[in-house]
């Protein structure tokens, strides 16, 4: 059966398992939005389509699924910039179809023309730099491949934004609705498990050492590795530092708690690893310049390192590993603890933690524990406001802390949550 490209392309949007749109309609995407009516999508309207794009970011943060937002061509298109943006950073699965004017009048000057012709702007080149796929549909004869594409990136592991640029005209033809049966669906995908000797060789390292210390990170949350982490930190007092992303995983009132390791916080993670660690672990956290204190050496030097995490391009991106393990990285520790069980080690004493260095009695922490006092039981906090927060907000598991690490921007944590609150 044949269907017109617009039907096709919000068709297309629900075998994602896009459950919300978000943008604003324009002349030249008109017809994708028509199609939207009738569609289980429901659509979000912004006032200013970067709001739209940093809503798709907070849906997708707060859900772990693909989301998608729509604008007209031109100025509608370079709104978007700053959110996708940040969704390549965090590489964030989103979905962005933008209008553009109708093919035959490319190159003569048509309202919002971005097409690159005849001295106009060219919206995909614009975006290039800021997606994992981009294309403008100009005809229909390669539209199956142009999806399957978008699919195969959006559904992937490690992903990021696709930008899909189809002209006025294009989105009226019609194609073969079959096209979608030849786009594999595969929703999330499964998670890369360790070998078991990798993990058993985790284990042994973290037994025989005497100051071990974790460093988990972002990918800890993506794999749901949460519970695991915090029974292996209370089964072999094992101090834990998260990355700012992963403020929340443990309870930064544990005892076992090192708070945030980054060049904005009170630096007690920082000393606790330089001065005592000689095993630090990475589950799930990178190595970039916040998280380094401008990749100091004195954080590796004379340790053992290990890096657990699911993406194959953050091993040894930056530091060389004594032990690196790609895999999901709750298997691993599932691995782990059956590993330790099955030794019988007794755990070690209780390490020292350093107190914090910055007195509780300041007004900023005065202001966030209350804050965080009044937030009931899975509050989502969305925040600009990363150097303040890094130290003085007390994030804890029942919470999910949503700062915006991407490329920082100002803007991101309003529409963020607005995007967040229309997860289901």
């Amino acid at each position: 059966m044949k269907i017109a490209v617009c039907d096709l392309i919000v068709r297309f949007m629900e075998r994602l398992g896009i459950g919300h749109v978000f943008g604003m309609p324009g002349a030249h995407i008109l017809p994708v939005y028509d199609r939207l009516y009738d569609s289980s999508i429901k659509s979000v309207l912004v006032k200013h389509e970067q709001g739209a794009s940093f809503m798709a970011c907070g849906y997708t943060r707060a859900s772990g699924r693909i989301s998608a937002c729509v604008a007209t061509a031109g100025p509608g298109a370079t709104n978007l910039i700053t959110g996708i943006a940040n969704a390549y950073v965090e590489k964030l699965p989103i979905l962005v179809v933008t209008g553009e004017t109708s093919t035959f009048i490319f190159g003569k000057g048509g309202l919002q023309e971005s097409s690159g012709e005849g001295g106009t702007i060219d919206q995909v080149a614009l975006f290039r730099d800021i997606t994992r796929y981009q294309k403008t549909v100009e005809r229909t004869d390669y539209l199956g491949q142009v999806l399957k594409q978008a699919a195969k990136i959006l559904q992937a592991p490690a992903s990021g934004p696709v930008l899909l640029s189809i002209p006025y005209n294009v989105q009226k033809e019609l194609v073969e609705e079959a096209i979608l049966d030849d786009i594999p669906f595969a929703g999330t995908a499964s998670p890369v498990c360790s070998r078991y000797g990798a993990a058993a060789d985790l284990a042994h390292m973290i037994v025989a050492a005497q100051h071990p210390v974790v460093v988990a990170g972002h990918g800890c949350f993506l794999s749901g590795a949460q519970d695991v982490l915090r029974q292996l930190s209370t089964l072999r007092n094992l101090p834990v530092a998260t990355t700012l992303k992963a403020k929340g995983l443990v309870d930064e009132d544990s005892p076992l708690a090192l708070g945030c390791l980054g060049v904005t916080s009170d630096g007690r993670a920082f000393r606790h690893i330089v001065d005592h660690a000689d095993l630090v672990i990475f589950l799930g956290a990178g190595f970039n310049e916040r998280t380094s204190y401008l990749w100091d050496a004195r954080l590796l030097a004379g340790k053992l390192v290990v890096q657990v995490d699911h993406d194959a391009a953050q091993i040894e991106k930056v530091f060389k590993a004594d032990l690196a393990i790609q895999g999901d990285i709750r298997a691993v520790l599932d691995d782990v603890l059956e590993a330790i069980a099955a030794a019988g080690s007794a755990p070690p004493p209780p390490p020292r933690v350093p107190a914090e260095v910055l007195p509780h009695f300041t007004v900023i922490a005065r202001f966030f524990a209350g804050l965080v006092a009044k937030c009931p039981q899975g509050t989502q906090i969305f925040d600009d406001n990363i150097i303040l927060a890094q130290t003085y907000l007390k994030a804890a598991p029942q919470h999910r802390y949503y700062p915006n690490t991407g490329i920082s921007s100002l803007g991101y944590a309003i529409p963020a949550a607005i995007g967040a609150r229309c997860v289901v």
